[in-house]
């Protein structure tokens, strides 16, 4: 089972920019997760069509499991 941490920002140009994080911990906190999103913000090392991001929106860990398909 992967797990993807996802990350949802809002910009200055009023657009929403999303960030994705493959095999993150299982064990992340909310608390980790905000401090990562506001080093992410005060960085600024992200470009996106809509500007800098400026603020934090939500964050999601996705999980998704893999079922092979026979063929045969």
């Amino acid at each position: 089972m992967a797990k993807i941490l996802e990350m949802e920002f809002a910009t200055e140009l009023g657009k929403n920019h999303t960030i994705r994080v493959n095999d993150a911990k299982e064990d992340l906190t909310p608390a980790e997760v905000s401090a990562a999103m506001d080093n992410i913000i005060a960085k600024n090392i992200f470009n996106s069509t809509g500007g800098a991001l400026i603020g934090k929106l939500n964050a999601n860990i996705i999980t998704t499991t893999t079922q092979e398909i026979n063929l045969a």
